[in-house]
C-alpha cells in the first residue's frame, strides 16, 4: 500500500542507516530511501515528456518543463501526495534535524521529479540562499547509470568524490557556502531518473512548486 506513513517509516530507517563524510562538507549518503512500490509508482507517472537533455549547466533553462508534487500533482496521483506527506511529517521532520544538526522551522516541501538525458549538465553550485535541506533519491537502474552520481566538489571545485549511483540511494546535505556540487557531461544511454527534495525558506516565491504551499513542514 502506498501510504505516507510506509513512506515515513522507511525515510527514518534509511536515516537511521545513513553514512556520513565531513568533507570536503557535511553530507550523507543513504539507501532503501523509499519503499520498493513507491519507487515502481514514480517510474509509472505519465510525466516521461519532461525529459531534459542540454540544460546549459543550470536546471533553470528549462523551467518550463520541470515537474514539481505541487498540490495539483498531489490530488492527481497518490505517490506524490504519498511522498509530499511524509517529508511533510513531524517525525520525518525531526529525524532530519536530528541527523543534520539543522533547523527546518518554518520550510516549505519542495520535489522536483527530473528526467535527464544525453547532454544534461550542470555547473558546480551550492543551493545557497533560501534551500534548508536537499535530498536527491536516484531512481535509474539501467546499464551504466552506476556512472551517473552527483559530482561532490571542494571550494576550489577540484572533483573530491562521486554519489553512488544506485537505484533508491541518495545523497543529503545542508545547502551552505561550501557545498560545491554539479554534474559533468558524460555518457548517458537512457534517462537519468531523480527525485530533489527541498526544505525551502517561507519567502520562495515560486509557491506553485510547493507540495503544501499554505503550511510549511512539521506542524
Amino acid at each position: 500500500m502506498i501510504d505516507a506513513a510506509s513512506v515515513a517509516a522507511s525515510l527514518i530507517k534509511c536515516f537511521d542507516a545513513s553514512r556520513f563524510s565531513a568533507a570536503p562538507y557535511r553530507y550523507w549518503l543513504i539507501a532503501d530511501i523509499l519503499p520498493p512500490e513507491v519507487c515502481d509508482a514514480v517510474d509509472a507517472l505519465p510525466i516521461r515528456t519532461a525529459r531534459v537533455d542540454d540544460t546549459l549547466g543550470k536546471r533553470e533553462t528549462h523551467n518550463s518543463a520541470r515537474v514539481f508534487f505541487s498540490a495539483k500533482k498531489r490530488a492527481r496521483y497518490p505517490v506524490c501526495e504519498a511522498i509530499s506527506a511524509a517529508f511533510q511529517s513531524a517525525p520525518v521532520v525531526e529525524r532530519i534535524e536530528r541527523l543534520c544538526d539543522a533547523k527546518l522551522g518554518g520550510g516549505y516541501v519542495r520535489v522536483e521529479y527530473c528526467l535527464d538525458g544525453e547532454g544534461f549538465w550542470l555547473e558546480p553550485h551550492t543551493d545557497i540562499g533560501a534551500k534548508m535541506f536537499t535530498l536527491l533519491v536516484y531512481l535509474s537502474s539501467e546499464p551504466g547509470s552506476e556512472a551517473w552520481g552527483t559530482d561532490i566538489l571542494d571550494s576550489n571545485l577540484n572533483l573530491v568524490a562521486v554519489a553512488p549511483y544506485k537505484r533508491n540511494a541518495g545523497l543529503i546535505f545542508i545547502p551552505g557556502g561550501d557545498t560545491w556540487h554539479g554534474f559533468r557531461r558524460r555518457p548517458m544511454n537512457g534517462v537519468r531518473r531523480s527525485l530533489i527534495v527541498n526544505y525551502v525558506k517561507p519567502e520562495w516565491r515560486s509557491r506553485h512548486e510547493l507540495a503544501f504551499p499554505d503550511r510549511p513542514a512539521g506542524v
